[in-house]
């Protein structure tokens, strides 16, 4: 690489973590020769170094490396959205994120390493991998990611990056929802909400895997498409109520919140579980239906992601796209995202 950038221009610019690292602008000045400019957090700007020269791209994405010893680089091939970018978006959660600015969304991405900090032992130059990374490290629709070696899995072969980075948010999410918090296992009745969105339609694949019977809520012209991802019983929420068809499950997950959550209480029995990532139970129903309650909000875990990848390596677990927009569609794939119709998940191919 460092050849390569001394037979282009002499010119490079390098981007800097939060805290700054001046020893590495000495560093790379030195080993290559060129140019270095501290430039804050342009690679995480859309559009900000994708037309730019190609030494410029080699330069951020060492730098996004070398500035963690645990973390590695990732030049982002495909990027996905999930509610909590609208969420953060309309400012809803701004007591709770502070968030700086320019913002970039994004808490998927996919992609090649093309850098790994010095105590990385688990992915290699060169890897494909796909990842979740931590809110001080979100913003994958961008060019570059720098994400902790934690959370990072290798990518399935079967897969291609788009593919990949419909996956781990709303894999994640799923598998805590269901394992971690759900305790499902072979036998357990569930009811999963919204089968078709990006949750939902992994939610039912990782439930039959574990041998779970399934109900699932969505609309008609979907009635179909779930039930050919395993779920067994499906509630049409346009015409039926589903409280109204479902008793004694063991196990709920929430992604709708509100009215839907607390009629989801009645269909729980006795000891049961609601497992909610979208409100919390502010009317204490838990208590008053005899149940436990748990809302959560994901963590990224590269093992676990891991875990999905086996699944889906051996086909069974898949993804399902709604849409793949280019860079320069983002602000559509935001406006397809808004109307909460998307069946599966919105992908933004980054190159």
């Amino acid at each position: 690489m460092a050849r390569a950038l001394k037979r282009q221009r002499a010119v490079a610019l390098c981007i800097f973590d939060p805290a700054g690292q001046a020893h590495l602008v000495q560093k790379m000045q030195k080993r290559l020769g060129v140019k270095v400019f501290d430039i804050g957090h342009l690679a995480q700007i859309p559009g900000a170094i994708g037309n730019q020269q190609p030494e410029m791209q080699a330069m951020l994405a060492q730098q996004l490396a070398l500035s963690g010893a645990g973390q590695a680089a990732v030049l982002g091939t495909g990027a996905s959205l999930n509610p909590i970018d609208n969420i953060l978006r309309a400012g809803y959660l701004r007591q709770m994120l502070e968030l700086t600015f320019p913002h970039v969304k994004g808490y998927d991405v996919s992609g090649t390493v093309v850098e790994i900090g010095k105590n990385v032992k688990s992915v290699k130059i060169g890897d494909d991998v796909f990842a979740r990374p931590n809110q001080m490290d979100a913003g994958s629709v961008a060019e570059f990611a720098r994400i902790q070696e934690d959370e990072l899995a290798i990518k399935p072969s079967n897969m291609t990056h788009e593919q990949a980075a419909s996956v781990p948010l709303a894999g994640l999410t799923a598998w805590q929802a269901l394992v971690t918090k759900g305790k499902i296992k072979k036998g357990s009745k569930v009811l999963i909400h919204a089968g078709s969105g990006g949750v939902g339609t992994l939610a039912i694949q990782i439930a039959k895997h574990f041998g779970a019977f399934v109900a699932t809520t969505t609309s008609g012209k979907n009635a179909g498409f779930v039930k050919e991802l395993g779920a067994d019983l499906i509630i049409n929420y346009t015409t039926q109520n589903f409280e109204d068809e479902l008793s004694d499950y063991d196990l709920v997950i929430d992604t709708i919140g509100g009215e839907t959550l607390a009629r989801s209480f009645k269909v729980l029995k006795k000891g049961g579980t609601m497992v909610s990532v979208k409100s919390q139970d502010n009317d204490n129903l838990a208590e008053k239906y005899g149940v436990h309650f748990e809302w959560f909000f994901m963590s990224p875990d590269g093992k676990m992601l891991s875990e999905l990848a086996k699944l889906i390596s051996q086909g069974t677990v898949k993804t399902v796209i709604d849409s793949i927009f280019r860079m320069n569609q983002a602000a559509e794939a935001f406006d397809r995202l808004a109307t909460g119709r998307a069946k599966g998940k919105i992908v933004i191919a980054v190159k």
